[in-house]
C-alpha cells in the first residue's frame, strides 16, 4: 500500500480500503493456526462434494476390475495416488506386460498441475511445520484445493482446512472404489450391461468439467487429432501420451508466443 509522502504515515488507510481488497500476504497469511477445528470444519465442508466424487470412484474400481485387477489392487491405488483422471488412464493403460514407461510419463503430466496449485498455497502454507504441510498436501485434490483457496482468500486462517477437506474424499474415493471393483467382479460379461462405455462416459463427464469455453476448442481438437494419427503409427496406447503432449505444446505456444 502506497503512502503519499505529504501525509503523516502513521495517519489511518482510508476508509474506503476494506481487508478484503488487500492481497493475501498483507492480510490472511500470518495468522494461519493448524488445529482439530480446521480439520473438522474441512471435513464437514467437502462432505457433499465427496459424495459426488464417489460416482467416480465407483466406475474407477469397475474399470480396474476390467483391466485385471484386484479388489485388493483397485482400492491400494485409490489410497496411495488419490488421483482420479490419472488412475482412470493408468488402468486404461494397464496391459501384460505394463507399459511402465507410458504410464509413468502419462500420469506425470496429467498431475503436472497439481505443483502450480501447491505453489498457489505457499503464502499460507509457510506458517505451518513441515509435517503439516506435506500431509496436507498428500491429500488434495482439485476439489478441495479450490475449497482451501477460497477459505484463505476470504480472509480464514484454518491451515488444517486441506487436510480435513482431503480426508473425507479419500474416505469417499476409497470406498466407493472398493465397492465398484466388488460389483465390477461379479459381472462377467460387462459388455452386456453396457458397462463397457464406462471409460467413456467417465471422460466425457470430466471434459465436461473441464469445458471453459471456446478457448479450450483449439487443444482438444489438436490432442484429438494427434491422438488419432498416432494410434495409426505407434503401437500399445503411446497415442495417449501424444495427443496429450501436443495439446500441451499448442497452449504453450500460444501462450507465450
Amino acid at each position: 500500500m502506497s503512502t503519499d509522502p505529504d501525509t503523516d504515515e502513521s495517519s489511518p488507510p482510508e476508509p474506503s480500503e476494506t481487508v478484503s481488497e488487500r492481497s493475501a500476504s498483507e492480510v490472511d497469511t500470518d495468522s494461519v493456526t493448524f488445529s482439530r477445528e480446521g480439520i473438522r470444519i474441512g471435513f464437514l465442508t467437502c462432505a457433499p462434494i465427496a459424495i459426488g466424487v464417489a460416482g467416480y470412484g465407483v466406475a474407477f474400481g469397475v474399470l480396474a476390475r476390467q483391466s485385471g485387477l484386484s479388489v485388493a489392487e483397485a482400492a491400494l491405488m485409490s489410497a496411495v495416488v488419490l488421483a482420479g483422471a490419472s488412475q482412470i488412464v493408468a488402468v486404461e493403460l494397464w496391459a501384460d506386460p505394463i507399459p511402465i514407461a507410458t504410464v509413468v510419463f502419462a500420469t506425470f503430466a496429467i498431475n503436472l498441475r497439481y505443483s502450480l496449485m501447491g505453489a498457489a498455497l505457499e503464502p499460507w502454507f509457510r506458517h505451518l511445520t513441515s509435517k503439516q504441510v506435506y500431509g496436507s498436501l498428500f491429500f488434495m485434490v482439485d476439489e478441495n484445493w479450490a475449497l482451501t483457496m477460497r477459505e484463505f482468500k476470504s480472509g480464514g486462517s484454518l491451515g488444517a482446512f486441506l487436510l480435513g477437506s482431503g480426508i473425507v474424499l479419500w474416505l469417499f474415493w476409497v470406498a466407493s472404489t472398493i465397492l465398484g471393483a466388488t460389483v465390477g467382479g461379479a459381472i462377467g460379461e460387462p459388455e452386456q450391461y453396457g458397462f463397457d462405455f464406462i471409460l467413456a462416459a467417465v471422460f466425457v463427464a470430466l471434459a465436461v468439467e473441464l469445458w471453459d469455453g471456446s478457448s479450450t476448442l483449439l487443444p482438444w481438437l489438436v490432442a484429438l487429432g494427434t491422438a488419432i494419427a498416432a494410434a495409426n503409427v505407434f503401437p500399445g496406447q503411446w497415442y495417449i501420451l501424444i495427443g496429450g503432449i501436443a495439446a500441451a505444446l499448442v497452449e504453450v505456444i500460444r501462450h507465450d508466443g
